[in-house]
Protein backbone atom coordinates (compact mmCIF):
# COMPACT_ATOMS: atom_id res chain seq x y z
CA UNK A 1 0.00 0.00 0.00
CA UNK A 2 1.41 3.60 -0.89
CA UNK A 3 0.40 6.68 0.43
CA UNK A 4 -0.66 7.89 -3.02
CA UNK A 5 -2.95 5.46 -2.87
CA UNK A 6 -4.68 6.64 0.05
CA UNK A 7 -4.30 10.48 -1.38
CA UNK A 8 -6.37 9.49 -4.32
CA UNK A 9 -9.32 7.08 -2.16
CA UNK A 10 -9.71 10.43 -0.19
CA UNK A 11 -9.65 12.20 -3.33
CA UNK A 12 -12.33 10.02 -5.02
CA UNK A 13 -14.42 9.64 -1.98
CA UNK A 14 -14.98 13.45 -1.15
CA UNK A 15 -15.52 14.35 -4.85
CA UNK A 16 -17.46 11.08 -5.38
CA UNK A 17 -15.95 11.08 -8.95
CA UNK A 18 -12.93 9.87 -10.46
CA UNK A 19 -12.73 12.56 -13.08
CA UNK A 20 -12.93 15.37 -10.60
CA UNK A 21 -10.64 13.71 -8.46
CA UNK A 22 -8.17 13.18 -11.15
CA UNK A 23 -8.51 16.90 -11.57
CA UNK A 24 -7.77 17.85 -7.99
CA UNK A 25 -4.73 15.99 -7.64
CA UNK A 26 -3.69 16.69 -11.35
CA UNK A 27 -3.41 13.24 -12.65
CA UNK A 28 -4.51 11.48 -15.84
CA UNK A 29 -8.32 9.72 -14.51
CA UNK A 30 -7.24 6.42 -15.60
CA UNK A 31 -3.96 6.74 -12.88
CA UNK A 32 -6.56 7.17 -10.49
CA UNK A 33 -8.97 4.56 -11.02
CA UNK A 34 -5.75 1.87 -12.14
CA UNK A 35 -4.57 3.13 -8.50
CA UNK A 36 -7.67 2.39 -7.03
CA UNK A 37 -8.33 -0.85 -7.75
CA UNK A 38 -4.92 -2.30 -6.75
CA UNK A 39 -5.71 -0.56 -3.41
CA UNK A 40 -9.07 -2.75 -3.09
CA UNK A 41 -7.36 -6.14 -4.68
CA UNK A 42 -5.14 -5.08 -1.34
CA UNK A 43 -7.94 -4.82 0.79
CA UNK A 44 -9.67 -7.75 -0.61
CA UNK A 45 -12.16 -5.78 -0.56
CA UNK A 46 -14.56 -3.22 -2.98
CA UNK A 47 -14.08 0.57 -1.68
CA UNK A 48 -16.49 1.88 -3.84
CA UNK A 49 -19.73 0.98 -5.83
CA UNK A 50 -20.01 2.15 -9.26
CA UNK A 51 -22.98 1.12 -10.78
CA UNK A 52 -24.50 4.18 -10.14
CA UNK A 53 -24.52 7.81 -11.68
CA UNK A 54 -22.36 8.97 -8.54
CA UNK A 55 -19.18 6.92 -7.35
CA UNK A 56 -20.07 5.67 -3.30
CA UNK A 57 -18.59 4.56 -0.47
CA UNK A 58 -19.20 0.95 -0.06
CA UNK A 59 -19.80 -0.25 3.66
CA UNK A 60 -15.81 -1.10 3.55
CA UNK A 61 -15.21 1.80 2.44
CA UNK A 62 -16.58 4.17 4.68
CA UNK A 63 -15.47 2.50 7.24
CA UNK A 64 -11.62 2.81 6.24
CA UNK A 65 -11.64 6.62 4.82
CA UNK A 66 -11.29 8.34 8.54
CA UNK A 67 -7.87 5.94 9.17
CA UNK A 68 -6.67 6.49 5.36
CA UNK A 69 -7.25 10.64 6.43
CA UNK A 70 -5.84 9.81 9.58
CA UNK A 71 -3.32 8.33 8.08
CA UNK A 72 -2.28 11.40 5.35
CA UNK A 73 -2.98 14.06 8.23
CA UNK A 74 -0.27 12.10 10.78
CA UNK A 75 2.57 12.12 7.29
CA UNK A 76 1.74 16.05 6.97
CA UNK A 77 1.93 16.70 10.18
CA UNK A 78 5.53 14.96 9.99
CA UNK A 79 6.09 16.76 6.82
CA UNK A 80 5.72 20.28 8.80
CA UNK A 81 7.61 19.19 11.91
CA UNK A 82 10.62 18.55 9.91
CA UNK A 83 10.30 21.54 8.25
CA UNK A 84 9.98 23.79 10.99
CA UNK A 85 13.37 22.24 12.29
CA UNK A 86 14.79 22.80 9.06
CA UNK A 87 14.11 26.66 9.03
CA UNK A 88 11.84 25.92 5.92
CA UNK A 89 8.01 27.02 5.49
CA UNK A 90 6.38 25.51 2.77
CA UNK A 91 2.28 24.94 2.12
CA UNK A 92 -0.71 26.84 1.20
CA UNK A 93 -1.89 30.05 3.16
CA UNK A 94 -5.25 31.83 2.20
CA UNK A 95 -6.13 35.46 2.91
CA UNK A 96 -8.78 37.71 2.77
CA UNK A 97 -10.01 41.39 2.47
CA UNK A 98 -12.53 43.77 1.26
CA UNK A 99 -12.46 46.10 -1.62
CA UNK A 100 -13.44 48.92 0.48
CA UNK A 101 -9.47 48.35 2.19
CA UNK A 102 -8.21 48.80 -1.24
CA UNK A 103 -7.28 52.35 -0.81
CA UNK A 104 -5.90 51.74 2.83
CA UNK A 105 -3.60 48.94 2.54
CA UNK A 106 -1.00 47.98 -0.05
CA UNK A 107 -1.57 44.53 0.24
CA UNK A 108 0.32 43.58 -2.96
CA UNK A 109 3.42 44.88 -1.27
CA UNK A 110 2.40 43.07 1.66
CA UNK A 111 2.02 40.10 -0.28
CA UNK A 112 4.78 40.24 -2.19
CA UNK A 113 7.47 41.17 0.76
CA UNK A 114 5.79 37.75 2.42
CA UNK A 115 6.31 35.92 -0.96
CA UNK A 116 10.32 36.82 -1.15
CA UNK A 117 10.54 35.62 2.88
CA UNK A 118 9.01 32.27 1.80
CA UNK A 119 9.14 31.20 -2.18
CA UNK A 120 7.47 27.58 -1.04
CA UNK A 121 3.91 29.28 0.07
CA UNK A 122 1.48 29.46 -1.90
CA UNK A 123 -0.86 32.44 -1.38
CA UNK A 124 -4.17 33.03 -2.35
CA UNK A 125 -6.49 36.35 -1.96
CA UNK A 126 -10.11 36.42 -1.60
CA UNK A 127 -12.49 39.14 -1.51
CA UNK A 128 -15.91 39.12 0.63
CA UNK A 129 -17.58 41.27 3.33
CA UNK A 130 -16.50 41.43 6.66
CA UNK A 131 -19.05 39.02 7.75
CA UNK A 132 -18.22 36.36 4.38
CA UNK A 133 -14.30 36.48 5.50
CA UNK A 134 -15.34 36.21 9.27
CA UNK A 135 -17.35 33.04 8.33
CA UNK A 136 -14.57 31.91 5.94
CA UNK A 137 -12.04 32.38 8.88
CA UNK A 138 -14.29 30.45 11.68
CA UNK A 139 -14.43 27.32 8.96
CA UNK A 140 -11.26 27.04 8.39
CA UNK A 141 -10.67 27.92 4.38
CA UNK A 142 -8.98 31.57 5.28
CA UNK A 143 -6.05 31.50 7.10
CA UNK A 144 -5.77 35.47 8.14
CA UNK A 145 -8.08 38.34 7.12
CA UNK A 146 -7.89 42.22 6.97
CA UNK A 147 -11.05 43.41 7.76
CA UNK A 148 -13.28 46.08 9.56
CA UNK A 149 -15.38 45.89 12.68
CA UNK A 150 -17.02 47.60 15.43
CA UNK A 151 -17.02 47.29 19.09
CA UNK A 152 -18.11 43.35 19.02
CA UNK A 153 -15.44 40.61 18.44
CA UNK A 154 -16.82 37.73 16.83
CA UNK A 155 -16.48 34.42 19.26
CA UNK A 156 -13.66 31.77 18.18
CA UNK A 157 -11.69 34.53 16.47
CA UNK A 158 -8.10 36.51 17.14
CA UNK A 159 -7.81 39.58 16.68
CA UNK A 160 -4.80 42.04 16.02
CA UNK A 161 -6.06 45.59 16.07
CA UNK A 162 -3.73 47.70 13.47
CA UNK A 163 -5.92 50.66 14.12
CA UNK A 164 -9.02 52.58 16.32
CA UNK A 165 -10.83 55.72 15.29
CA UNK A 166 -13.88 57.63 16.33
CA UNK A 167 -16.21 57.89 13.28
CA UNK A 168 -17.88 60.80 12.43
CA UNK A 169 -20.73 62.53 9.94
CA UNK A 170 -18.86 63.35 6.77
CA UNK A 171 -20.21 66.16 4.93
CA UNK A 172 -19.87 68.47 2.08
CA UNK A 173 -18.70 71.76 2.67
CA UNK A 174 -22.14 73.61 1.77
CA UNK A 175 -24.08 71.28 3.27
CA UNK A 176 -26.35 72.92 5.95
CA UNK A 177 -24.65 70.28 8.73
CA UNK A 178 -21.09 71.83 8.34
CA UNK A 179 -22.05 74.51 10.46
CA UNK A 180 -22.99 72.23 13.40
CA UNK A 181 -20.58 71.42 16.40
CA UNK A 182 -22.10 67.69 16.64
CA UNK A 183 -24.80 65.63 15.44
CA UNK A 184 -27.13 62.75 16.95
CA UNK A 185 -28.20 59.46 14.77
CA UNK A 186 -31.78 60.70 14.73
CA UNK A 187 -30.12 64.17 12.74
CA UNK A 188 -28.98 62.10 10.17
CA UNK A 189 -31.76 59.69 9.92
CA UNK A 190 -33.45 62.94 9.00
CA UNK A 191 -31.19 62.75 5.83
CA UNK A 192 -30.27 60.90 2.79
CA UNK A 193 -27.54 58.24 4.38
CA UNK A 194 -24.49 57.26 2.23
CA UNK A 195 -23.23 53.64 3.60
CA UNK A 196 -21.14 50.87 2.93
CA UNK A 197 -23.15 47.86 1.60
CA UNK A 198 -24.02 45.13 4.04
CA UNK A 199 -22.02 42.79 5.45
CA UNK A 200 -19.06 45.47 5.93
CA UNK A 201 -17.80 46.18 9.36
CA UNK A 202 -18.50 50.20 9.54
CA UNK A 203 -22.43 48.98 8.12
CA UNK A 204 -22.81 46.47 10.98
CA UNK A 205 -21.73 49.60 13.04
CA UNK A 206 -23.95 51.94 11.93
CA UNK A 207 -27.09 48.93 11.83
CA UNK A 208 -26.09 48.45 15.42
CA UNK A 209 -25.96 51.79 16.71
CA UNK A 210 -29.23 52.55 14.54
CA UNK A 211 -31.14 49.43 16.06
CA UNK A 212 -30.35 50.39 19.87
CA UNK A 213 -31.92 53.85 19.16
CA UNK A 214 -34.89 52.29 17.99
CA UNK A 215 -34.11 54.66 14.80
CA UNK A 216 -34.67 53.74 11.21
CA UNK A 217 -32.21 55.39 9.01
CA UNK A 218 -32.88 56.48 4.89
CA UNK A 219 -30.33 54.33 3.50
CA UNK A 220 -30.13 56.43 -0.11
CA UNK A 221 -26.92 55.07 -1.34
CA UNK A 222 -24.93 51.53 -0.57
CA UNK A 223 -21.18 51.63 -2.08
CA UNK A 224 -18.55 48.59 -2.01
CA UNK A 225 -15.75 51.17 -2.95
CA UNK A 226 -15.28 53.82 -0.08
CA UNK A 227 -13.82 56.24 -2.48
CA UNK A 228 -17.28 56.32 -4.70
CA UNK A 229 -19.14 56.82 -0.46
CA UNK A 230 -16.37 59.73 -0.30
CA UNK A 231 -17.33 61.13 -3.90
CA UNK A 232 -21.71 60.72 -3.57
CA UNK A 233 -20.88 62.50 0.21
CA UNK A 234 -18.76 65.32 -1.50
CA UNK A 235 -21.53 66.13 -4.41
CA UNK A 236 -24.22 66.50 -1.52
CA UNK A 237 -26.29 63.82 -2.24
CA UNK A 238 -26.52 63.06 1.36
CA UNK A 239 -23.97 62.34 4.21
CA UNK A 240 -21.92 59.09 5.49
CA UNK A 241 -20.56 58.01 8.92
CA UNK A 242 -16.57 57.40 8.04
CA UNK A 243 -13.59 57.08 9.78
CA UNK A 244 -12.45 60.63 11.54
CA UNK A 245 -8.88 60.24 9.64
CA UNK A 246 -10.35 59.32 6.55
CA UNK A 247 -12.15 62.41 6.29
CA UNK A 248 -9.33 64.64 7.41
CA UNK A 249 -7.31 63.13 4.29
CA UNK A 250 -9.92 64.53 2.16
CA UNK A 251 -10.83 67.87 3.87
CA UNK A 252 -10.65 69.93 0.78
CA UNK A 253 -13.97 68.24 -0.36
CA UNK A 254 -15.45 66.92 2.89
CA UNK A 255 -15.78 68.73 6.41
CA UNK A 256 -15.59 66.18 9.81
CA UNK A 257 -18.68 66.66 12.37
CA UNK A 258 -18.18 64.89 15.06
CA UNK A 259 -21.20 61.93 16.31
CA UNK A 260 -22.68 62.36 19.58
CA UNK A 261 -24.83 60.30 21.21
CA UNK A 262 -23.44 57.54 21.08
CA UNK A 263 -19.55 58.03 20.43
CA UNK A 264 -18.68 55.42 17.59
CA UNK A 265 -15.52 53.51 17.14
CA UNK A 266 -14.12 51.40 14.14
CA UNK A 267 -11.18 48.83 13.96
CA UNK A 268 -9.09 47.52 11.29
CA UNK A 269 -7.92 44.32 12.35
CA UNK A 270 -6.27 40.99 11.52
CA UNK A 271 -8.43 37.88 11.98
CA UNK A 272 -7.71 34.46 11.94
CA UNK A 273 -9.47 31.24 13.92
CA UNK A 274 -8.35 30.72 17.54
CA UNK A 275 -9.73 27.46 18.16
CA UNK A 276 -7.29 25.35 15.98
CA UNK A 277 -3.79 25.38 15.54
CA UNK A 278 -2.32 27.41 12.64
CA UNK A 279 -0.15 25.78 10.13
CA UNK A 280 3.71 26.71 9.55
CA UNK A 281 2.91 28.61 6.83
CA UNK A 282 -0.12 30.56 8.14
CA UNK A 283 1.68 31.37 11.32
CA UNK A 284 4.56 33.20 9.53
CA UNK A 285 1.93 34.42 7.31
CA UNK A 286 0.72 36.19 10.48
CA UNK A 287 3.71 36.99 11.84
CA UNK A 288 4.69 38.91 8.91
CA UNK A 289 1.16 41.10 8.10
CA UNK A 290 1.11 41.96 12.30
CA UNK A 291 5.06 43.29 11.76
CA UNK A 292 4.23 45.14 8.67
CA UNK A 293 1.29 46.65 10.21
CA UNK A 294 2.49 47.74 13.10
CA UNK A 295 2.60 51.28 11.33
CA UNK A 296 -0.81 52.93 11.54
CA UNK A 297 -2.71 53.33 8.22
CA UNK A 298 -4.48 56.66 7.38
CA UNK A 299 -7.81 55.49 7.75
CA UNK A 300 -10.05 52.71 8.36
CA UNK A 301 -12.88 51.20 6.71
Amino acid sequence: MELRQLDYFVAVAEEANFTRAAERLHVAQPWVSAQIRQLEREFGQPLFDRSGRTVSLTEVGAAVLPYARAALSAVEGARRTVDEFAGLVRGRVAIGTSSSLASLIDLPELLTGFHLRHPAVEITLTEDTTDGMIERVRAGRLDLAVLGLGRTTPPDISLHTIAADALVVAVAHDDPFARRTSLTLQDIAERPLICLREGTGMRTTMNEAFAAARIKPHIAFEASDVNLLIQLTAKGLGVAVLPEPMVRKNAEILRAVPLDQPRLTGRLVLAWRSQEPATPAARALISHMRRALDTRPDALC
